[in-house]
């Protein structure tokens, strides 16, 4: 609880992950992926309560395994490829009641920790957003990304009057490193979003912003992972 709101976690995993497959349950570090995300969520001082959305039978019994609750089996519908990720959101928030924000946690994000999770409450709280998500600042500047056409010549993706020549020069630029998102439940049904003109930013370090999409990914998460645990 914050504020005297109610927090709903869930943990989102579905089973057809095709970067890299059945990754949520696969071993980082000597646990599987989405272990990692239900102890730093159960270590979070705000969260009431935590859950998990999937609709795969081993994803399902390995969750409740590590102590996350289940209260139901997602929809097959609802965990295709083609599945926009606020749907499971919806779906269980609209059937578990009494809650006033939710948080969305992804298995792929195994270095956050709870004070990530924590931090983005006390963001959308201190700002009185209605969402916030967990961004990092960019290596790679979207001033000096570029085009091509059709005969190689390459177009500056942000036109410029001038190319800025430095790096310190450069505006600071954050993208969505996936790690937490949370949102006011009344205004995410309304929204069915947690990215609008209303949503605010917490910032972390790229050292704990990696996030698992393919094998090179899994590789360097479980190498820095068994790096900070000495093993």
């Amino acid at each position: 609880m914050i504020d005297n709101k109610k927090v709903l976690a869930i943990i989102s995993a579905r089973g057809g992950s095709k970067g890299v497959p059945r990754k949520n349950i696969r071993n980082l570090a000597g646990k599987p992926l989405i272990a990692w995300t239900i102890e730093v969520a159960k270590k979070s001082q705000y969260i009431d309560r935590l859950i998990l959305s999937s609709e795969d039978d081993e994803i399902i019994k390995i969750a409740k395994e590590y102590g996350c609750e289940v209260p139901f089996v997602r929809p097959r519908e609802l965990a295709q490829d083609n599945t926009s990720g606020i749907e499971p959101i919806l779906h269980a928030v609209e059937n578990i009641e009494g809650y006033d924000y939710v948080v969305l946690l992804q298995p792929t994000s195994p270095l956050r920790i709870a004070e990530d999770i924590d931090g983005c409450l006390e963001n959308l709280t201190e700002t009185n957003s209605a969402a916030c998500v967990s961004v990092t600042e960019s290596n790679t500047s979207p001033f000096w990304m570029y085009t091509l056409s059709e005969k190689k010549i390459i177009q500056p993706l942000i036109k410029q009057d001038e190319l800025i020549m430095l790096r310190q020069e450069l505006p600071k630029v954050f993208a969505l490193n996936g790690a937490v998102y949370v949102a006011k439940i009344e205004w995410i049904k309304r929204s069915r979003s947690f990215l609008t003109e209303e949503t605010s930013a917490y910032n972390m370090p790229q050292s704990r912003s990696y996030d698992i999409d393919t094998e090179d990914d899994f590789l360097w998460c479980d190498l820095l992972m068994k790096n900070l645990l000495g093993i």
